[in-house]
């Protein structure tokens, strides 16, 4: 289940937007993809309320009877999108199960100074540093009549981080998000500049939403980088070789993730335990015991969203 995150701690940077124009895109594409946002106002599902029915299908968070939120089940694609002034625990939670970042950022000396500290808190945790959870920048509201998308593009270099276009400053924006809509939802003719401003992103995007299969692949089988994630206090996840979940497109059940529980700030992450079982020691002279395999109902329920392998 490929995860995108759309992060900046500056607020006002533009994430509802980019997050929400990733998601429909991805539901133009026939993906079943969820919208959450792991901010506590939750304005995401606010903007889903006003989306037709008509249109491709975006699933906000679903709420079980223990009235936690969760992945629905079937959903494929998920794009995250997050509050402003995330850092520390909360921020390397994210960067945990995310396998591509991508921060909006405005072209201001504040937004880029934010940006910035942002971008070095996420270079010192591994996934980032390493490639692993991939980083890119979308410059917000350009004015096309300045050289402020140069300006921001010789920045995201200067940071050793891909710039991958500007979206310009227009009301289109505005009044097609207070309608439910995005700019892939509009006639072609009527978006024609914002839709070419959205090609090299979506260009950037595709491999990490849409990753290629191996040819001995089944049909309908993903890929996904393996890993566990470490148990409670550890800020790095832990690779076990050998420890994968296989799963199919479409069979995703049960409450994958708590979204207060998991994701938002404040939050606690479940204490995970390891997926191998460890055979009972031998005592001599007693004959050594065979140890059964752990059932799901003696072990911690583990959020299946978390247990996404490399």
């Amino acid at each position: 289940m490929p995860v995108i995150a759309v992060v900046n701690r500056k607020g006002g940077s533009g994430k509802s937007t980019l997050a929400a124009h990733i998601a429909a895109w991805c539901a133009r594409n026939g993906s079943s993809v969820m919208l959450g946002d792991v901010d506590r106002q939750q304005s995401a599902r606010a903007w889903l309320k006003r989306r037709d029915a008509s249109l491709p299908a975006i699933a906000p968070w679903a709420v079980d009877q223990k009235n936690m939120l969760r992945v629905p089940t079937g959903i494929t694609h998920v794009v995250l999108d997050t509050p402003g002034g995330m850092h520390g625990f909360e921020l390397a939670r994210v960067v945990m199960f995310a396998d591509a970042i991508v921060m909006p950022v405005c072209n201001s000396m504040f937004d880029r100074e934010s940006a910035e500290a942002c971008h070095a808190e996420l270079m010192t945790m591994p996934r980032v540093a390493n490639g692993r959870c991939r980083l890119a920048v979308v410059g917000m509201r350009i004015d096309g009549r300045t050289n402020a998308a140069q300006t921001l593009e010789e920045w995201s270099e200067s940071l050793g981080v891909p710039f991958l276009g500007a979206l310009r400053e227009t009301q289109l924006y505005v009044r097609s998000l207070e309608r439910g809509l995005t700019i892939f939802d509009l006639q072609p003719q009527l978006a024609a500049a914002d839709l070419a401003q959205w090609a090299p992103i979506l260009q950037w995007l595709k491999p990490q939403l849409y990753p290629p299969q191996a040819a001995n692949d089944g049909a309908g089988v993903v890929r996904p980088p393996a890993r566990t994630l470490a148990p409670r206090g550890a800020v790095s996840p832990l690779t076990a070789p050998g420890e994968v979940v296989s799963r199919q497109l479409g069979t995703l059940s049960g409450s994958l993730m708590p979204a207060q529980e998991s994701l938002v700030q404040g939050g606690r992450m479940s204490t995970l335990s390891a997926s191998r079982t460890t055979p009972a020691p031998v005592r001599p002279p007693v004959a050594p015991t065979l140890v059964r395999p752990a059932r799901a109902a003696d072990s911690p329920l583990i959020p299946q969203f978390l247990k996404r392998s490399v």
